[in-house]
């Protein structure tokens, strides 16, 4: 490996670690599509494995020989030894480490990673017949947390409209504890946002809302698990889905609820309708 010691928190190489913002890191790295920053070693593993591209590496200097080796074996396998062997491994002390975090405990593993280019929906759901859409979902735990339930218990895939989270930025991948690597996924373009609904909808697709409303059907429907193509359409914490996009789905379902509790955290709720939709 190329491990490179640094002992000045303001050096140019740490920038993409620590003084980036993930929107900058989009468009840092030319060409398209961009960087990511990963952080933890099971994630970047997954990212590996799942033929991402590394750039770089920032590892605390205490964990080089237990925590980072398993990164470094996984680069040899997934990218070769060429590869590995260029590859700039940053090593920092634990003060230099703490200065850029923040925090005095930290996991002490990062890595950079190239983008893949982003498929259109069209092409995304060609294939497939259950998926869950995130609508406007800006939570990046939530994100994470329903594409790791939507992994977890069989989804074909997840479609984020544009507003949403982009499921790769550190906090969202690091608590779908590595899967958004793991199932397809895609982000709809502005204009692909503008009426997702009648765009599944005219490829196939049954749209089921999850919001309670007066005509609600409980989330064990048998008529709508009958449905070949099954889009389950998730809103954001609080607020729910609009109005509009409810009342354009065919379906509207609801999970019941006792001790008069009126909903579930959106994370929650995806794993429960998608074990019953999947059944």
């Amino acid at each position: 490996m190329n491990l490179i010691k640094i002992t000045d928190i303001n050096a140019p190489e740490l920038d993409v670690f620590a003084r980036l913002t993930e929107n900058q890191l989009r468009t840092y790295y030319e060409p398209e599509p961009g960087m990511f920053l990963a952080e933890s070693a099971s994630v970047i593993i997954s990212a590996l494995k799942a033929g991402y591209e590394p750039l770089a590496m920032l590892v605390e200097t205490g964990r080089l020989e237990i925590e980072a080796q398993p990164v470094f074996d996984a680069v040899k396998e997934y990218c070769g030894l060429e590869k590995a062997s260029a590859l700039p491994v940053y090593a920092a002390d634990h003060d230099i480490v703490c200065q850029l975090t923040g925090y005095a405990l930290v996991r002490g593993l990062w890595m950079t990673l190239r983008r893949k280019a982003s498929v259109s929906v069209e092409e995304f759901i060609r294939d497939k017949k259950r998926i869950t859409v995130l609508y406007d979902v800006v939570n990046p735990t939530n994100v994470g947390a329903i594409i790791r339930c939507a992994a977890a218990l069989g989804m074909d895939g997840v479609l984020l409209t544009h507003p949403s989270v982009d499921p790769l930025v550190r906090r969202s991948a690091r608590v779908s504890m590595g899967t958004v690597f793991q199932i397809p996924w895609t982000q709809a373009e502005r204009d692909e946002s503008d009426d997702l609904i009648g765009y599944l909808q005219s490829h196939g697709f049954k749209t089921v809302a999850m919001a309670l409303t007066d005509d609600s059907t409980s989330v064990d429907n048998e008529e709508i698990r009958a449905n070949e193509k099954l889009a389950v359409v998730l809103g954001t914490e609080g607020t729910g889905l609009p109005k509009d996009v409810i009342a354009a789905c065919d379906y509207r379902v609801m999970i019941p609820m006792y001790h008069g509790v009126d909903s579930l955290n959106v994370a929650a709720a995806s794993a429960i309708s998608f074990w019953e939709l999947l059944k």
